[in-house]
Order: C-alpha cells, then sequence, then structure tokens
C-alpha cells in the first residue's frame, strides 16, 4: 500500500477544490443567499409571484452549487480518514475505500471545473434547439430524429426537463423539423458548442442494395430569454397562422386549430408550435422562440456579443460539419473544432456526449471564443 502516494493524491483533490471555489466565488455567493433569503421575509414578498418565483429559483440554484462544494470537502476529509485508519492499522480495506474515494472524486472535481468556464450572461439560461435535416430525404430526416434522441437522452441523464416545442414528422421515418426547450441550470451553457452541422455516414436501413450513405442534420441552439430582456415585438409586424396540428398528440389536437405559425415581417424569421392543446399555450411558445431568435439577430447585427451567442449560419451539406458520426466501415464519432474523438459511437448516440460539451468548452476558453 502506497500511503505517500495517495496521500499526495488527497492534497491535490483539496488543492484543486479551492481554486474551483475561488473561481465559482463560493464567499460571494453565500453573500447573494444571504441577500435573497432577507428579501423572502419581506412583507410585500409574495405580493409579486413572478419576482418571488425568479427569487426562489436563483435561491434555490445558488445553495445547491455552495451546498455541493461543501459536501466535496466532507468527501476529501472521508478519504483522508480512510487513509489515517489504514496507516494506523495496516488495513488494506480502508485503503481500497481511500482510492475509490479519490477516484470519485477525480470524476466530480473535473465535472465542477468545467462549469467554471460557464461564465457568460446566458450560460445559465435554458436552452431552445432546433434541428433540421439536410439534403437527402428519409436518410437525413432519420439522423435528426437520431440527433434528437440524443441530446434527450443527455439531458434526461442530467437531470434537465425537456419540452418539445413544434415537431413535423418526416413521410417515411425520421422528422422534418424539431424545435425543444431544454429547462435547468447552465442548460445553454453546457450545449452552445453543439450549434453547426452534424455529419452521419452508414450503411443506410433505407437502400435495398444496403449502401453506405452520408447525411447532414443542422443543429441551432439558442438560450431562452427572460422577459427583463427588452425585445420589442410590434402587433403590425407578426403575422400569424393558426391550423391543425400534425402527427401525434391525441384527438384534440389534431382535430382543432391548436397548432400556431407566427412570421415576424421585418426579419422573415418563422417559428412554429403544434404541441399544446391550448393555442394560447402554443402561441406563448412561439413569442418564446421568436424572441430568442430576434435577439440572435440583433447581437449579429450589433457584433456585441460573443460568437456562442449569434452561432453560425452554414448550409447542412458536406464541408461546414463541427462533428461526424461514423458507423460503417469503422466506428469513430470526431469532433472538427477540437479533434477529440470516441470509437464508442453508440454510446454517444445514448448521451454520453459529456466529453465532447467538455472539451469544446475548453476549446473555446483557450481560443478566447467564449
Amino acid at each position: 500500500m502506497d500511503f505517500d502516494s495517495i496521500k499526495i493524491q488527497i492534497s491535490n483533490l483539496e488543492d484543486k477544490l479551492k481554486q474551483i471555489e475561488n473561481a465559482l466565488d463560493i464567499k460571494g455567493k453565500k453573500e447573494e443567499i444571504k441577500n435573497l433569503e432577507k428579501q423572502t421575509l419581506e412583507s410585500n414578498f409574495w405580493e409579486n409571484s413572478e419576482n418571488s418565483s425568479k427569487v426562489l429559483l436563483k435561491l434555490k440554484n445558488l445553495k445547491s452549487i455552495v451546498e455541493n462544494i461543501e459536501k466535496l470537502y466532507l468527501s476529501i476529509s472521508d478519504a483522508s480518514g480512510y487513509i489515517e485508519i489504514a496507516e494506523e492499522l495496516n488495513d488494506s480495506e480502508s485503503f481500497k475505500e481511500a482510492e475509490k474515494l479519490c477516484k470519485i472524486l477525480e470524476a466530480k472535481l473535473e465535472k465542477l471545473e468545467i462549469s467554471t468556464l460557464l461564465s457568460e450572461h446566458y450560460d445559465e439560461n435554458n436552452a431552445i434547439l432546433t434541428i433540421h435535416p439536410g439534403a437527402g430525404g428519409t436518410e437525413s430526416q432519420d439522423w435528426a430524429l437520431m440527433l434528437y434522441r440524443m441530446y434527450t437522452r443527455w439531458a434526461n441523464k442530467e437531470g434537465y426537463e425537456v419540452e418539445v416545442l413544434d415537431m413535423q414528422d418526416g413521410e417515411e421515418a425520421g422528422i422534418k423539423s424539431v424545435s425543444f426547450l431544454v429547462k435547468g441550470v447552465n442548460a445553454y451553457g453546457y450545449l452552445k458548442g453543439e450549434n453547426g452541422v452534424h455529419r452521419l455516414v452508414r450503411i443506410s436501413p433505407f437502400d435495398s442494395n444496403s449502401r453506405r450513405h452520408t447525411s447532414f442534420a443542422g443543429v441551432e441552439v439558442l438560450p431562452e430569454i427572460s422577459d427583463d430582456i427588452n425585445i420589442e415585438i410590434r402587433p403590425e409586424d407578426i403575422e400569424m397562422d393558426v391550423f391543425r396540428a400534425s402527427g401525434a398528440g391525441g384527438q384534440h389536437v389534431n382535430k382543432t386549430s391548436s397548432a400556431v405559425r407566427i412570421r415576424h415581417l421585418p426579419s422573415g424569421v418563422v417559428v412554429s408550435c403544434q404541441t399544446e392543446r391550448s393555442q394560447v399555450q402554443n402561441r406563448e411558445n412561439c413569442m418564446k422562440m421568436l424572441k430568442a431568435k430576434l435577439y440572435k439577430l440583433e447581437e449579429e447585427k450589433h457584433k456585441t456579443k460573443i460568437n456562442d451567442i449569434k452561432g453560425d449560419s452554414v448550409d447542412n451539406a458536406w464541408g461546414n460539419q463541427i462533428r461526424s458520426y461514423v458507423f460503417c466501415p469503422y466506428t469513430l464519432v470526431k469532433d472538427h473544432r477540437t479533434n477529440y474523438e470516441k470509437g464508442n459511437v453508440q454510446a454517444v448516440m445514448d448521451g454520453k456526449i459529456d466529453e465532447f460539451i467538455y472539451e469544446y468548452l475548453k476549446y473555446s476558453k483557450s481560443n478566447g471564443k467564449m
């Protein structure tokens, strides 16, 4: 049993946690928690339900961050305790527990360290994702559906809530488009690097000759813009159509004109939503997406924000892809920006994209793109 080695490892973990604690400004967050708690005790706090909900949500998120740091310090203390017992009693089981705990701590600290890269204004917001298939008909539409499943599985694994805003099914398989909201702290921060063209190479299940096909799908990622951001949308600048929802959704959805499509006349931006039974709810979701898209356009126009907010407008075609997913003749997923790659393509399609997300965040930080 190499006691000195594991003692050094524990010491390094503690030093790393202190650095992360400073980077996250935990002292400042504790002060902010105190101030927010004082607000909740004010006599008129509950009079404004919208404001009180925002305060309570922020309070919950801040407490979660602080408590997570405190739990990690306790785990490091536990690891030190195991080593003391192991050294004093020459107990191999205690030594193994310390080793096991150190491995767990390393993984947790790595993930926490990545969160320190999420420092931009919109990183903590919910994310709105829209996926469009490229040219290729059924094959690319199926690829768009595969990407949608990949992101929903990742979101579920991370504890995020997914709300479908609009989905149009393909004629034979897959989807013509999908827009969905990923709800949770830092959802946009983690997903913003997914913005771009994704390329698939595989033996097509829709080809009777079993030939290899290359397909493309575009992923757009926007932060959900909160109501305190002033985006003026004049009633005379929008054109709204209502229609019957298509696809799955129940008899009520399909028999009433509950689906909504809104066109913003000055910009030409079009958004639609058909997943809710209520026309009012679908309109609210449309306005939410429109607001995010218009804000993105405004940021592009004035070039006052980071490239991650404005995104890149590129064709869903060869040469523009940010990532390739190869199923045949070998299995490989490769990000063409960071050069990070992974051979287990099925694991990636099952939502294990954390490494790609982390590598992009580190790449963006080192290249001044954040």
